[in-house]
């Protein structure tokens, strides 16, 4: 072993030297960091269409995340096959999907301000370190390992701050777009002025996205779907119940859509539930989660706020 690969080797040796007698008092016993192998098509994906800081799998490590945890991502760089650090997502949220949700049961909400996503194009090869933290990864391609329920696996607190000192110098991408979900949930209303106030950067990846967003999403149908929401509640807002139709007659709550559209969500009535504005803003503004275990959204103050009524949305169990 010589050139990069040994000096790789010996970072990850010194590192763990420097850790390992440290951290088993810098963390709490029940903290359980994550690792999670990206497949390449889909981090190109999400990375064309704007990374949604959020994971679902099916996985049973997922169910031990716990706010404050960081999942780790690495994934499989295309031009010279290295395998390379993608993100750490800094946990807000840990939320049940519905039943039968086709992309696993768990989601993992990334807090938007602590997570990182690193370019992985100039990024280091991370392969030495990975091998080196006692994860099982006997497949001679590291990623063959990382498949199905083991896509994600449980590592240890020296091991998370193995990764944070390698990735102390690493490149982190400036632009980890999400889509204005506000913006897009207002064009259901008001059509094709808001397209206009979306459109105001430019470049071809961002021309893309917002091709990808519009083209595949059918206005009509998402309507009409705010419009059954309505219908079956009232125009009652599900968590508190305001009543804009009774008392003014007019139908003045939102469709919000608990995924949102921008992070590929679908535009069903099981991913949206109809609330007054002030509880439609507070959602975005704090980026609130849902819960379809106990159908609530979960503040960033501690505060769950509970559906008072649901005749529509599917439970996890």
């Amino acid at each position: 072993m010589d050139g990069p690969a040994a000096y790789l080797w010996a970072l990850c040796v010194s590192l763990l030297f420097r850790l390992s007698t440290s951290a088993r008092t810098t963390f709490r016993t029940e903290v359980m960091p994550l690792l999670y192998y990206w497949r390449p098509d889909n981090y190109a994906r999400d990375r064309r269409f704007g990374f949604g800081f959020h994971l679902n799998q099916n996985s049973p490590a997922m169910s031990t995340a716990e706010p404050g945890d960081s999942l780790w991502a690495f994934t499989q760089r295309r031009s010279d096959g290295s395998y390379v650090l993608a993100a750490e997502l800094v946990v807000r949220a840990l939320t049940q999907n519905p039943a039968n949700y086709r992309y696993g049961q768990w989601r993992i909400w990334g807090d938007l301000h602590r997570s990182r996503y690193f370019d992985v194009d100039v990024g280091p090869r991370v392969e030495p370190i990975i091998r080196a933290l006692g994860v099982r990864a006997r497949a001679s391609r590291l990623g063959q390992s990382f498949q199905g329920h083991a896509a994600v696996r449980p590592i240890s607190p020296e091991a998370h701050l193995m990764l944070s000192e390698f990735t102390r110098d690493v490149p982190i991408l400036q632009t980890a777009a999400i889509y204005p979900e506000d913006e897009f949930e207002a064009r259901l209303v008001h059509e094709e002025p808001v397209r206009n106030l979306m459109v105001q950067e430019t470049g071809v990846t961002r021309d893309a996205r917002v091709r990808y967003l519009f083209e595949s999403i059918d206005v009509r149908r998402a309507r009409k779907n705010i419009q059954s929401l309505h219908e079956l509640y009232g125009g009652r807002c599900q968590i508190c119940l305001y009543d804009p139709q009774g008392l003014y007659g007019h139908r003045i709550c939102h469709g919000h859509h608990i995924q949102w559209l921008s992070r590929g969500g679908d535009d069903e009535l099981e991913n949206m539930v109809l609330v007054c504005p002030n509880h439609h803003s507070a959602i975005h503004k704090d980026d609130a989660p849902f819960d379809y275990g106990d159908f609530s959204f979960r503040f960033t103050n501690g505060l769950c706020e509970r559906l008072a009524v649901n005749h529509h949305l599917p439970s996890a169990n």
